[in-house]
């Protein structure tokens, strides 16, 4: 009795440690709408009037101005812009902002130069692109003018970038 009992309990035991369990999953992926941003409108920052002394121009990303120093703002404003672009992706994620730290703008048929520098944007760091897939990026920046600084139309002699990217 006591050899069967024994056998029985070693028995009872190994099927208690053979008995397997198991769950089961399935794979899925979604492929989002890959992220894009065109330009609109370029930046620019209008007719300025540079004096003997240093300046600035605060172009906001709505496009109004204002100076420091020996700048002033003439009454013909020329064209001015703060820098627009349309942000396209996948309705209602987030994407995050990344913009340049200076950019150099030349005088056309001359060699002098203007910094830009001081980038915002709007939305700031961080934009949630809209239910119909897009949503409306503005970049406004400031430009640092000479003291007689030499007269003439300035330019970028390349683009610069604004990027966007998924968070």
């Amino acid at each position: 009795m006591k050899t069967t009992f024994k056998i029985l309990a070693v028995l009872v035991a190994m099927v208690g440690f053979s008995a397997a369990s198991y769950a089961q999953s399935n794979a899925s992926a979604t492929i989002i709408t890959p992220i894009s941003i065109a330009v609109v409108d370029h930046m620019n920052f209008g007719n300025v009037a540079a004096s003997g002394s240093l300046g600035t121009v605060v172009l906001t990303t709505a496009g109004a101005r204002s100076v420091t120093g020996g700048v002033s703002l003439p009454t013909t404003t020329g064209t001015v812009s703060a820098a627009n672009f349309t942000v396209s992706g996948q309705a209602n994620f987030t994407y995050s902002i990344t913009l340049p730290s200076s950019v150099t703008i030349t005088r056309v048929s001359g060699s002098e130069t203007m910094t830009v520098n001081t980038f915002t944007s709007d939305p700031a760091t961080t934009g949630t692109i809209g239910g119909g897939g897009t949503q409306s990026l503005s970049v406004g920046a400031t430009l640092n003018v000479a003291a007689s600084q030499v007269a003439g139309a300035y330019t970028s002699g390349s683009t610069f970038n604004v990027t966007v990217a998924y968070n």
